[in-house]
């Protein structure tokens, strides 16, 4: 497996992490953009029936054990790091599935052309070189395959601040979404969808606790879609969520 010094950094940054003991502080804000999580699952719900999917940059394997109950052909992870594999397959172990893990490199898979009917991640193609990573996914899709990920946004000026003053919660070579990073997906990808999560719903995170009945958390989400609706707020959103298809 061929790896770039960007990819060595990564990999030792994610064997780190997965070997703490506790997770990041930064786990507390997710709940921020619960609705997120529940359209990247209606969308994998609907699409995987007798599918191959590929989980890209599958960490530990959290979305594996919801994936698995879609009735897929054959699920696929792979991630640079050793340590987050070896939890994966903890994690699968008891499933009654078609799965298979492996380390591999995302920017440049083992895979064949036109292996998988869909490819999906959360928050892994901000931490790659975006051109190879897109012309890798490209190339691996079957013709009319279908590309999911949920990413970070890197155009909210207080979330940049907060980033800036925690360095070490992240990787150095990570890079949240810009308009670069969409206008390279749809150069690739012509049928493509984009949608924005966590505005309000961040703002006012300390006054909910479980965000899937909450009905504070409804009400800031059903905000933050209207206001998203413009583009200057779109700017304002912590994470968005991104369809396509290859021709």
């Amino acid at each position: 497996m061929s790896l770039t010094d960007q990819n060595l950094r990564e990999k030792e940054f994610h064997n780190n992490l997965q070997s703490r003991l506790k997770g990041r502080f930064e786990n507390i804000f997710y709940k921020a953009v619960y609705n997120s999580n529940e359209d990247f699952f209606n969308f994998l719900k609907s699409n995987s029936l007798n599918s191959e999917i590929l989980d890209y940059g599958c960490g530990i394997g959290q979305s594996l054990q919801k994936v698995v109950e879609f009735k897929s052909k054959k699920i696929t992870g792979i991630d640079i790091s050793e340590v987050s594999i070896k939890k994966a397959k903890k994690v699968i172990q008891n499933l009654n599935a078609n799965v298979e893990l492996m380390v591999d490199n995302c920017e440049r898979t083992s895979f064949k052309d036109n292996t998988f009917d869909i490819i999906y991640g959360t928050g892994i193609l901000h931490h790659l070189n975006m051109s190879l990573c897109l012309n890798e996914i490209y190339r691996i899709l079957k013709p009319k395959g279908k590309f999911l990920f949920v990413e970070p946004l890197g155009t909210n000026p207080l979330i940049n601040l907060y980033r800036k003053f925690t360095p070490n919660s992240r990787s150095k070579d990570e890079h949240p979404f810009v308009d670069k990073d969409f206008n390279l997906i749809k150069e690739k990808f012509k049928i493509i969808d984009i949608k924005y999560y966590g505005f309000f719903t961040l703002l006012f995170f300390p006054f909910y606790s479980s965000p899937e009945n909450s009905i504070i958390f409804k009400f800031l989400k059903n905000i933050d879609q209207f206001l998203f609706k413009m583009n200057i707020f779109k700017k304002l959103a912590w994470s968005t969520m991104i369809t396509a298809e290859k021709n």
